[in-house]
């Protein structure tokens, strides 16, 4: 029988990180499902309904902007879990300010989630891949990974960082052994946060016009089944109606 593996999702909400969790747990993994502690509940649920499928799942409430915190996680989840063999940083942080209402509390505190965070992960499961000698690294980006729109400047000032945070990563830690990937999620999610905004979302499902959170997953597993020989780095995902 294989050794036991922890997949670790950051940022396993209801819609796409949740869907990330569900299709590790489906590839033999226990998904390490991690949100702030205020989502706790919802967490849990989540961690239940994939337990319910007959998979495994752990709900561990962290702050993944506190240092601390996260090098409890991955001491605890290495320690009496199983070895971290996929991490995904899948925290969003998308707000929207103009750049005079931009407040430096606020692009200080979306830097944290959508850079900071993803920097903590990254280095303290990159620790213990070293040690083994393989393992995956993914880090969830937005179209503002590549472009600054208007009212965005923290939203895009994260996201930029974070992509260049994976490039950095990918090529110190590929000749390891290590597969380090950067997706940029080019498009609107069908989740439960455009659900409240987009009052078309309907129409755009049944055209396939909307990004599903379960083909999404799917992505991330291809992207970890990857051989080595020919590794992606960065993909971009988008629905086919999208203009870019």
């Amino acid at each position: 029988m294989a050794a036991k593996q922890a997949c670790l999702v950051i940022g396993a909400g209801d819609d796409t990180g949740g869907a990330i969790g569900r299709a590790f747990a489906w590839e033999g993994m226990v998904s390490c499902l991690v949100r702030r502690p205020t989502h706790a509940d919802a967490l849990e649920v989540l961690a239940q309904s994939i337990r319910d499928e007959g998979n495994e799942a752990v709900a561990l409430p962290t702050d993944a902007r506190d240092e601390d915190a996260m090098v409890a996680l991955i001491d605890k989840i290495e320690s009496e879990i199983a070895p971290i063999e996929v991490a995904v940083f899948n925290i969003g942080a998308n707000v929207q300010f103009p750049i005079t209402e931009t407040t430096a509390r606020v692009y200080r505190k979306v830097w944290e989630m959508a850079c900071f965070a993803g920097f903590l992960m990254g280095r303290e499961v990159a620790k213990r891949m070293l040690e083994r000698g393989h393992g995956t690294i993914i880090f969830t980006g937005a179209t503002a990974s590549t472009r600054g729109r208007e009212r965005l400047a923290a939203f895009a000032g994260a996201k930029h960082a974070l992509r260049a945070l994976a490039q950095s990563m990918a090529r110190e830690l590929g000749p390891h052994n290590i597969h380090v990937a950067h997706t940029i999620i080019d498009g609107a999610i069908d989740s439960n946060f455009i659900r409240d905004m987009v009052p078309d979302v309907d129409a755009k499902r049944d055209a396939d016009a909307i990004l599903n959170p379960d083909h999404i997953a799917q992505n991330y597993v291809m992207l970890h089944r990857q051989p080595r020989t020919a590794w992606t780095h960065e993909l971009d995902l988008r629905p086919w109606k999208e203009t870019w």
